[in-house]
């Protein structure tokens, strides 16, 4: 018997359901991963998140490498190419941990089916969510709206499985298909290559780095610290997590031993999973409103210039500017910063939280179909909240409250302000008040 794992956003070996239980075969696996830029109801990776994706590979190749087992990179229609390695190979079991967006779904569906129609057998897993969004429910069935009822009622379940360790053997199937060289997949900037500033190191070992370094001290101060641009408090794990450098069930098990300090930081990771429940209850989620009442709201239409002064950091906001030019440079911006960011474009701006969305997708090393635009609806008004309408990040405000000191204002954006953009600020504020109340 011949096992292929197929590899996805999940690009880890320790708390990998599918590759332990594969593992068990003694006549070895095979080990794919295929980027699929071609079936047209999958979205496309933005640049930041490619850059990331490369060396992520990159960093598993090695990984398995130690060994004796490659990593096939192949291209195309997952759907095409599945078969075609399979067959190539003479596979006869194939593992893959579960996806939770529509069309990964209708995909793994197919590709179960013509697999099982010819004799191969497949095994799924659930490995990317503490909580599969078909096990929570309210009392009468119906998917929670609200995230705090939410959390409480996956808090009731019993305690999420206990990780899985690396297999203690792995050994390579004697026929292996042919490979892709991973630079030929062109996933890095070129002319100009922009991502200099970026000081991340993908890959697993990357992310056991930096949840050691969060668990040493970092989540002790994460519920006062985190809300502050300048201080170190966060964890820095978003992009391991999006990418499956760690699953959910090392974070939760590994960070639930701090105690009642991690709460907050658990309540967040519980905000990454109401953010998937979200997109698999509705699938269009990038594409429509939640709240069908914002499908009549009147967005402006984007002055270039003002949308282009957005995207630079160069606003004349300090804190927007400071925000979205540390986006530009690192792939990555403080949270509370994405929020201030994302009101000033939908609330100050009035512009549509989808163009603010796509530039996010492109910037954002941590940029997931879920989370992405969850949180864009979130901030815009337009998705699964109680009290939408009167939640405005007034930049202002939020500079004065959390850079007291400037310091994050000085390291990003020393060159921004003026008293005229905020005249102006104040004006756009009451504007998008009135259109608010007038839904």
């Amino acid at each position: 018997m011949t096992s292929l794992v197929w590899i996805r956003d999940d690009l880890r070996l320790a708390d990998h359901p599918a590759l332990y239980q594969a593992a068990a075969d003694p006549e070895g696996l095979i080990c794919l991963y295929v980027l699929d830029e071609e079936t047209p109801s999958l979205r496309r990776s933005g640049g930041a998140a490619r850059w990331w994706l490369h060396h992520s590979l990159a960093a598993l190749r090695q990984s398995l490498a130690r060994y004796g087992v490659p990593l096939t990179l192949r291209r195309g229609r997952a759907e095409s190419v599945l078969g075609d390695v399979v067959t190539e190979a003479g596979v006869d079991r194939v593992f893959w941990n579960r996806r939770y967006g529509e069309a990964e779904r209708t995909i793994d569906a197919s590709l179960k089916r013509s697999l099982k129609a010819d004799g191969v057998q497949v095994d799924s897993f659930g490995a990317s969510l503490l909580r599969e969004p078909w096990t929570v429910s309210t009392k009468t069935g119906s998917p929670y709206r609200v995230y705090s009822a939410y959390w409480r009622a996956c808090r009731e379940l019993p305690t999420p499985r206990l990780p899985f360790p690396v297999p203690s053997t792995l050994a390579a199937a004697p026929r292996q298909p042919r490979s892709d060289d991973l630079g030929s997949w062109t996933l890095l900037p070129r002319r100009p290559d922009w991502s200099g500033g970026f000081q991340w190191a993908p890959g697993e070992a990357g992310a056991i780095a930096a949840l050691a370094r969060f668990l040493d001290g970092g989540v002790g101060a994460y519920a006062k610290g985190r809300d502050f641009f300048a201080a170190d408090a966060t964890s820095n794990l978003s992009p391991h997590l999006r990418w499956g450098e760690l699953s959910p069930f090392t974070v939760w098990h590994s960070t639930a031993e701090a105690g009642q300090t991690a709460n907050k930081f658990l309540a967040e990771l519980g905000w990454r999973e109401f953010a998937w429940y979200t997109l698999y209850h509705h699938t269009g989620l990038v594409r429509t409103n939640i709240d069908s009442r914002f499908d009549a709201f009147p967005w402006d239409e984007p002055d270039p210039d003002i949308l282009n002064a957005w995207r630079t950091g160069t606003t004349g906001f300090p804190i927007v500017d400071a925000g979205m030019r540390e986006l530009w440079t690192t792939g990555s911006m403080h949270n509370r910063a994405r929020m201030v960011t994302a009101s000033f474009l939908t609330k100050n701006l009035l512009y549509d939280w989808r163009i603010g969305e796509k530039w996010f997708w492109d910037t954002l090393v941590d940029a997931d179909q879920a989370s992405s635009p969850f949180n864009w609806q979130w901030v815009a008004g337009s998705g699964m909240d109680a009290a939408p309408y009167f939640r405005i990040f007034n930049p202002l405000t939020q500079q004065r409250k959390f850079d007291p000191d400037g310091r994050y204002v000085q390291r990003w954006a020393p060159d921004s302000g003026s008293r005229d953009q905020i005249i102006e600020l104040d004006a756009s504020r009451r504007k998008a008040l009135k259109a608010f109340h007038s839904l």
